[in-house]
């Protein structure tokens, strides 16, 4: 059975591997699991970025959206403003 190059020192072959004392093969096992563990917090580490970047994201969606109502509501409160004071202008004549 022979162990998955990939897992292994890209520089190993099978054969070299085989003539590894005991203690050389559980230093690059060791050696190999912390590498998991740095990928894997790695991994997270980038997860919750792309979430947070995501969350940015739908809040200027909302931010946005927010904005075009306020416009309208100050596009209304100009128009009643203007029809106020054309009123107050019709009233004076």
């Amino acid at each position: 059975m022979g162990f998955p190059l990939s897992i292994m020192e890209n520089s190993m072959n099978e054969k070299q591997l085989r003539k590894l004392r005991r203690t050389d093969l559980l230093d690059l096992l060791v050696s190999q699991a912390q590498e998991i563990e740095r990928l894997e917090a790695e991994v997270e580490s980038l997860k919750s970025a792309l979430n947070d970047k995501d969350i940015k994201i739908a809040k200027a969606g909302s931010i946005a959206e927010a904005a075009l109502e306020l416009n309208g509501i100050f596009e209304a409160a100009q128009k009643a403003a203007d029809q106020y004071l054309a009123n107050i202008q019709q009233l004076k004549k």
